[in-house]
């Protein structure tokens, strides 16, 4: 049996990680912390919340003392950490709230775990960091995938405060001893995502009738991991990955970014022509006039250090750990439409409030400039 605690529980990642944790490892108890910024929800946690062996608790990384309380009350003795700062339009808006919660709070609850499992009870336990594939910098149309050799080159804020995360980390391991693990992931979706990123704000965009602004000539390429896939990734990596490794987690899908949202147009099409309710649901969708979601496509400027491939070489997790992705993008991308479509009570609640003034904000700036 172990007990986990579970940082960013709330947000997307995180939310998911928890019902793959409470599902597959029956016999564990988790322990979820989030300060419910603007992209963590707490209704997303709701059936979990009605499971005894899971228990939120609304606090910040930062607040050292409750993270140690949390450790010693719980009998921690895995640490799993999402929370971050991830949306890099903001961290090229506001650089200051990353450098916080993505360094500062890291280096928080390295400093809590170093206090309760080495110089407290020197309990066995884990600390595994979540980062991103982003920090390895871009690659061009022919470079091989990022392995986790790849030198470090961040280039916005969010991907420079991640790099330093993962830096923290390594070190507490090599200078202390804390038992760690880190992993970089490709870009993740599925249910549950924040709409501000890409395919969620695509699908919502559509039933809204809104413009979907593609960045420059919409051919950046990122890796595509469904969200189950990276918890199954984590898990492995948990109960069988090496003390102080870095292991990278893929889903061996490399799509461009216009290539992603025409897929999703068609899929988005298809569903208004099997499913007639939605035309009524959603009047704006430009399916409920006859059109085609395509038409909403509109090209705009692109943004300051925009990295044009990211793409992940997850040899070494297979070869170590047995990981091989469960899904294909084709499949995941169609579970992830019919989610947002059955859930459309829970993506606007999410948008409403001081979420919304700003995405409108947004694309005011995007189609102020677009071509």
């Amino acid at each position: 049996m172990a007990n986990l605690l579970v940082t960013g529980a709330a947000g997307f990642i995180g939310v998911n990680f928890v019902y793959y944790w409470l599902r597959e490892h029956p016999e564990d108890r988790v322990v979820g912390l989030d300060a419910l910024t603007y992209a963590g929800n707490l209704q997303s946690l709701a059936e979990a919340q009605q499971d005894p062996r899971f228990r939120f608790v609304h606090g910040d990384i930062r607040d050292q003392a409750l993270v140690e309380r949390l450790l010693r009350e719980e009998a921690i003795d895995t640490l799993v950490h999402f929370a971050a700062e991830s949306h890099v339009d903001r961290s090229i808006s506001g650089p200051d709230a990353f450098i916080d919660t993505n360094i500062n709070g890291t280096h928080s609850l390295l400093k809590a775990a170093r206090s309760v499992w080495l110089d407290g009870d020197g309990r066995p336990h884990r600390f595994h960091h979540v980062s991103t594939d982003e920090v390895y910098g871009s690659l061009e149309a022919d470079d091989p995938p990022f392995t986790e050799s790849t030198p470090y080159a961040p280039n916005s804020p969010y991907s420079a405060s991640k790099a330093a995360s993962d830096h923290l980390v390594r070190a507490y391991h090599h200078t202390y001893g804390l038992q760690v693990t880190t992993s970089n992931c490709s870009n993740n979706y599925g249910p549950y995502q924040f709409p501000e990123k890409l395919i969620p704000l695509v699908i919502i965009n559509i039933l809204h009738g809104r413009p979907l602004p593609i960045y420059g000539d919409g051919l950046n390429v990122r890796d595509w991991l469904y969200v189950d896939d990276h918890a199954c990734g984590i898990d492995l990596i948990l109960h069988k990955g090496r003390v102080g490794e870095t292991y990278n987690i893929g889903g061996h899908n490399e799509w461009t970014n216009i290539d992603i949202v025409r897929l999703i147009c068609g899929l988005m099409d298809e569903r208004f022509a099997a499913e007639p309710d939605l035309a009524r649901r959603f009047p704006d969708a430009p399916q409920a006039r006859g059109g085609a979601a395509e038409s909403l496509i509109t090209y705009v400027k692109d943004r300051p250090g925009h990295d044009r491939r990211y793409a992940i070489d997850a040899t070494k997790t297979g070869a170590e750990l047995g990981y091989r992705p469960q899904e294909t993008f084709e499949s995941g991308i169609r579970k992830t439409v019919q989610w947002y479509l059955d859930n459309e009570g829970w993506w606007r609640a999410v948008m409403d409030g001081s979420y919304k003034d700003w995405i409108d904000q947004q694309y005011q700036e995007r189609l102020a400039n677009s071509g």
